[in-house]
């Protein structure tokens, strides 16, 4: 299913679903300090990186373009999409989605530093809405990111940002409309999270029983955790 396809509320009867332009911002610019140092998107479920496998089912799911901010680890993070790059094939196999790269030159700074960036390329892209991505979630699937954009579809009138929850637990990635990327980025010390706080009517914490949204890999005891728990095994390959 493309988001052509994607399910929406209907206005008046047979009237078709309106597609939503939709750009992608995968942030992979953090030390990992937590896992050691390692980049943490360089881990590997079934011989694919994590963000190898993320870029893939970004492009399953139909997104437009994707913009890719990376920091630490930048050259080893690049060399490692050169050597293992996806085919960032959209499902009928016809174009693949444009993937921009975007460097942070100070990562220390903070995620809030790196949204910005891919936010200010992201403006240039034209999207509708936009979808935040993190590296690190190794249970996404294409059609938990194809449920995301039909929820925005589905969302109460006004909502500007749209957040996976499962069991009150706030997941990834988040959407965001175009009218709020703008906000953010005319607040250089702001993130997500700050307009969330100063705006909370215009988002919807969207109820959801799917644990995909909120799984990552932060340390290495998250990593046996998901092998106790999900029987998924992650390794870090040849390059770490």
């Amino acid at each position: 299913m493309t988001l052509n396809q994607a399910s929406c509320t209907l206005r008046t009867p047979n009237a078709p679903c309106p597609r939503k332009r939709v750009v992608a911002v995968v942030l992979a610019a953090g030390t990992a300090s937590r896992m050691g140092g390692r980049p943490k998107s360089l881990l590997q479920r079934e011989g694919q990186t994590l963000l190898a496998r993320l870029l893939s089912r970004l492009a399953e799911a139909g997104i437009d373009e994707t913009v890719l901010v990376l920091g630490h680890h930048a050259s080893t993070l690049q060399e490692s999409l050169l050597q293992h790059a996806p085919k960032l094939s959209r499902p009928q196999g016809t174009n693949t989605m444009p993937l921009h790269v975007v460097i942070n030159p100070t990562p220390e700074a903070g995620q809030n530093s790196s949204l910005h960036l891919g936010l200010a390329q992201a403006e240039a892209l034209e999207p509708e809405w936009l979808m935040v991505a993190l590296a690190d979630q190794p249970l996404l699937e294409s059609g938990d990111l194809k449920d995301l954009i039909a929820a925005v579809k589905q969302a109460p009138a006004g909502t500007q940002m749209l957040q996976p929850t499962i069991n009150g637990q706030p997941g990834n990635p988040v959407m965001l409309s175009n009218k709020a990327m703008q906000a953010i980025l005319q607040t250089p010390q702001s993130g997500g999270k700050a307009w969330r706080q100063q705006n909370p009517e215009q988002v919807f914490a969207w109820p959801s029983t799917n644990v995909h949204y909120c799984i990552d890999t932060d340390t290495p005891e998250d990593i046996a955790k998901l092998a106790l728990e999900h029987g998924i095994q992650l390794n870090w390959g040849q390059i770490s």
